[in-house]
């Protein structure tokens, strides 16, 4: 019966996140949709989730989406451990929710937001270079985009050894940070994946830009 009953949860939740959402922000309208292979989580009032979701942004947004994978989801809603090695996050400022965000506003907000980033690295290694940063730093690798309504930047870290392993290998972590402009409001969209080879690179530069696209054209004026 428990089986029966979460199969049929997650049959639900897969179709309920197959569509695009709307979101209130002020008198705006956002639509939002997680990417190709994710699904939102916000519907499953976990603590957990919840917590890794307020980890990643300032107490200040208001998170909008934070979505796993559906791997991920299936293994919850079996009371299997999740991986949670790649996920994404859209919130947007408080402070600007129920404002007009004009372009000169927004770019006060991508200034503010990546302020104090530096220049991208000029390195052919990540890795050799991550290695040489401390434990923890975020560090800018590249810009991936910068127009009047998306700028989008690509990020690294080295990741701190598990305290159960004292000759674990070393761990990296990727993130894109895509600062947008819809509909008059500000959106901070970002993905994560650990980073093993070039293949994770490769990839969260795919799914950034393939999801910054959708985003976009879902808010598109009719």
């Amino acid at each position: 019966m428990r089986r029966l009953l979460l199969a049929l949860l997650l049959a639900c939740a897969t179709w309920a996140q197959a569509a695009p959402y709307a979101v209130q922000l002020g008198a705006e309208r956002v639509v939002l949709d997680a990417a190709p292979g994710f699904s939102d989580t916000t519907f499953l009032a976990s603590p957990r989730l919840q917590e890794l979701a307020e980890s990643l942004t300032s107490a200040s947004n208001r998170i909008l989406l934070f979505a796993i994978t559906d791997a991920d989801l299936r293994r919850f809603m079996n009371g299997d451990r999740m991986d949670l090695r790649r996920y994404m996050i859209a919130v947007t400022p408080g402070g600007l929710e129920r404002e007009r965000v004009s372009h000169a506003l927004f770019a006060t907000f991508v200034g503010d937001s990546l302020r104090g980033l530096g220049q991208p690295v000029q390195a052919a290694d990540y890795v050799k270079y991550l290695d040489a940063q401390p434990e923890g730093k975020a560090s800018l690798l590249a810009e991936l985009r910068k127009d009047p309504e998306v700028v989008s930047v690509l990020q690294g870290t080295r990741l701190p050894p598990l305290a159960s392993s004292w000759n674990e290998k070393p761990q990296y972590l990727l993130s894109t940070t895509t600062l947008l402009l819809v509909r008059g409001k500000a959106l901070n969209v970002a993905v994560y994946s650990g980073y093993d080879d070039a293949a994770d690179l490769e990839w969260i530069r795919f799914i950034t830009q393939r999801w910054v696209e959708e985003l976009l054209r879902l808010n598109a004026r009719k």
